[in-house]
């Protein structure tokens, strides 16, 4: 496969606590999105780059367990993940997925078993695991 390149925009205008932020990313999804201070540290509505992060490691992992469980013979009808990424201190330093899927022919031990593995594989996750501490929970679904 050839190499693949993404690309975004952040700018800021401002001081740290009243200035005012805007994304944006070539695809067209992010266009001139706002992010603040509030919404970066005080929980306001709106988006910042933590919630961007955990959402490009949600996506991945489903895209890379479905990927290593469809490799194995098990194809699922879906993987749900849930990411949350911890700032604390003025640092990032932890991320915890919590997976679910509903896959036929697998029991739970060996569903977790396989979305341990498949963690190993998922670029964002090896990306960021260098620096981050994470962590992974999986289930199947009515399991």
């Amino acid at each position: 496969m050839a190499a693949i390149e993404r690309t975004a925009t952040g700018v800021w205008s401002g001081d740290l606590r009243g200035g005012n932020g805007l994304i944006d990313a070539t695809s067209g999804v992010l266009q001139e999105t706002p992010f603040t201070f509030a919404t970066r540290f005080e929980n306001a509505k709106g988006t910042n780059p933590e919630e961007l992060i955990a959402a490009a490691h949600a996506a991945c992992f489903s895209m890379a367990f479905a990927n290593y469980l469809s490799e194995k013979g098990h194809v699922p009808e879906e993987i749900t993940t849930r990411a949350t990424i911890s700032l604390e201190d003025g640092s990032i330093n932890k991320m915890h997925l919590v997976a679910q899927g509903r896959v036929a022919g697998l029991d739970d031990a060996a569903f977790k078993q396989l979305a341990e593995e498949a963690e190993k594989k998922c670029p964002v996750s090896n990306l960021l695991r260098p620096g981050l501490s994470i962590t992974l929970e999986a289930s199947l679904v009515g399991a």
